[in-house]
């Protein structure tokens, strides 16, 4: 069981950027959360996503609610909680229904972290993220991510890897 829990990688891609990353997922410091993004991702995702506001060099992609069944849109814990993600660091958000400017579905936010001084400050406060997992290729994720920032937003594709 151990050597599945390791084994769960995802790419991440986006043409226009030239983003074309893998990451491992720590099914082992973060088992609810990092599940619940490789239950996501059972199939391809298409997530849009934008260069964030408050939390510094971070590319959010907010799970379209149409996306979740209804099973998973159940509350997730912290785990491997962090609110100043490092460089590489895939951090999984949870905000209840109503949190955030009153929306009626909670908020699942995947981030992805490509710089340094980054922090999950928000005109809210202080919200803690999961650390779901690590971008291998931290150089190409930022490079990627500087382009997307430019251009303001783009849709990530999320998949699976054998």
């Amino acid at each position: 069981m151990q050597e599945a829990i390791l084994a769960q990688r995802i790419r991440i891609s986006e043409a226009r950027s030239g983003l074309d990353v893998t990451a491992a997922l720590d099914a082992t410091r973060a088992p609810a959360n990092a599940g619940f993004l490789w239950n996501l991702l059972a199939e391809p995702r298409a997530i849009p996503g934008v260069h964030a506001m408050w939390t510094g060099p971070e590319i959010s992609c907010p799970v379209p609610d149409a996306m979740l069944a209804d099973r998973e849109r159940s509350p997730l814990p912290v785990e491997c909680g962090t609110v100043m993600p490092q460089p590489g660091e895939i951090v999984l958000t949870y905000l209840p229904a109503r949190f955030w400017g009153g929306g009626e579905a909670p908020v699942f936010d995947i981030g992805l972290f490509y710089g340094p001084q980054a922090r999950l400050f928000f005109p809210v406060g202080w919200i803690a993220g999961s650390v779901v997992g690590r971008v291998a290729d931290v150089a190409a994720l930022a490079a990627a991510c500087a382009v997307i920032r430019r251009h303001g937003q783009a849709t990530l594709s999320f998949a699976r890897m054998p």
